[in-house]
C-alpha cells in the first residue's frame, strides 16, 4: 500500500516529470495506490484542479480513519515543533493516515520528513 501527497498527485497528473511520478505511476499500475482523507481534501477544495483530475482522485481508495487518529495526529504534530520544525495541521493528518495503516508516502514536499524522523512515517 502506496499513499500519495496532494504536490505529487498534482504534479503527476499535470504531466510534471520526477521520480515521484514514476513512482506514482508504478503505484497506480498495480493498484496499489491510496489517498490519505486530506489528501483528497486538499484536491478537492483546490478551484484551479481540474474536473478530469478531480474525477481520477476520487476513483482512488481513501485510507479509513481509525479510533484515536486524532489524538495520535495531535501528538504527532506536537512533537515536529517541539524539536524545532514548523508542521501544517493538513501535514500531520496525512503523516498520520501513512502511520496508522503502515503505508508509505510518495511526496514533493520536504516537510514529511520531520515526521520520518520522529513519528515513524515512512516514504516511498
Amino acid at each position: 500500500m502506496i499513499a500519495a501527497d496532494t504536490s505529487s498527485l498534482v504534479a503527476y497528473f499535470n504531466g510534471r516529470p520526477g521520480s515521484d511520478a514514476e513512482r506514482l505511476a508504478a503505484a497506480l499500475a498495480a493498484g496499489d495506490l491510496v489517498l490519505p482523507p486530506a489528501v483528497l481534501t486538499e484536491i478537492l477544495s483546490d478551484p484551479v484542479s481540474s474536473i478530469a483530475i478531480v474525477e481520477q482522485i476520487r476513483q482512488l481508495p481513501i485510507l479509513e480513519i481509525h479510533n484515536g487518529f486524532w489524538i495520535r495526529a495531535g501528538y504527532g504534530r506536537r512533537i515536529v515543533p517541539s524539536k524545532g520544525f514548523k508542521t501544517r495541521v493538513a501535514d500531520a493528518l496525512i503523516a498520520q493516515s501513512c502511520i496508522d495503516h503502515d503505508a508509505a508516502l510518495i511526496t514533493r514536499d520536504r516537510d514529511f520528513r520531520h515526521f520520518v524522523a520522529h513519528c515513524g512515517l515512512k516514504l516511498a
